[in-house]
C-alpha cells in the first residue's frame, strides 16, 4: 500500500525517494519512524508506561495509607479526648472526695478542740475552786488565830483551848452569803 502511494507520487510530480530535499525526506522519516515504532514501544514506551503505572499505584497506595493514618489519628484523638474526659471526671471525683474527707476531718478537729477546751475550762474551774477553798480555809484559820489572840488580850486570859478554837471556827465558817 505504501508502495502504491510512493509510485503515485513519483508519477505525478516526479517523486524521487532518494531526493532528500523534496518529499523524499518526509518519506524516509515516515519509513524510519514506522520501523522504529515497534522497538521504541517495547524498549522505551513500555518501561515508561510501566514506571508511570507503578508510580500511580505507589501514589494511590500512599494516598490510601495517608487517609487510613488520618482516620487512625482521628480515632486515636477521639480516644484520647474520651480518656482525658474520664480522667478529668475521675480527678474531679477525687478532689470532691478529698474535700469531703477534709471537711469531716475539720469537723472532728473542731469538735475535739471544743471538747478539750471544755475539759480544760472545767479542770481550771475545779482548780480555781480548790485553790479558793484552800485560800478560804487558810484565811479562816488566820481569822480564828487572830480572833483568839484578840480575845485573849481583851479578856486578859489565855483563850486557846480546843473548845474556844472550835467555837470561833464555827462562827467564821458560816458565810453571810455564798458567792457564785
Amino acid at each position: 500500500m505504501s508502495y502504491s502511494i510512493v509510485l503515485a507520487a513519483a508519477e505525478s510530480q516526479g517523486f524521487n525517494p532518494l531526493d532528500i530535499g523534496a518529499s523524499g525526506a518526509m518519506f524516509w522519516t515516515l519509513v524510519i519512524f514506522l520501523l522504529a515504532l515497534f522497538p521504541m514501544w517495547k524498549m522505551v514506551f513500555g518501561p515508561i508506561t510501566q514506571a508511570l503505572s507503578e508510580r500511580d499505584a505507589t501514589a494511590t497506595a500512599a494516598i490510601h495509607a495517608a487517609e487510613k493514618a488520618g482516620e487512625e489519628a482521628e480515632e486515636a484523638r477521639a480516644a484520647v479526648e474520651v480518656a482525658l474526659g474520664e480522667a478529668r471526671m475521675e480527678a474531679s471525683k477525687l478532689v470532691n472526695a478529698a474535700k469531703e474527707r477534709a471537711e469531716v476531718r475539720e469537723r472532728d478537729i473542731v469538735d475535739n478542740a471544743k471538747k478539750e477546751s471544755e475539759a480544760m475550762i472545767a479542770s481550771a474551774r475545779n482548780a480555781i475552786e480548790s485553790e479558793r477553798e484552800k485560800a478560804l480555809s487558810s484565811i479562816r484559820e488566820e481569822v480564828v488565830d487572830l480572833s483568839l489572840g484578840a480575845a485573849s488580850k481583851v479578856l486578859g486570859r489565855n483563850v486557846g483551848s480546843e473548845d474556844d478554837r472550835r467555837m470561833v471556827s464555827e462562827l467564821v465558817a458560816i458565810p453571810a452569803s455564798k458567792p457564785e
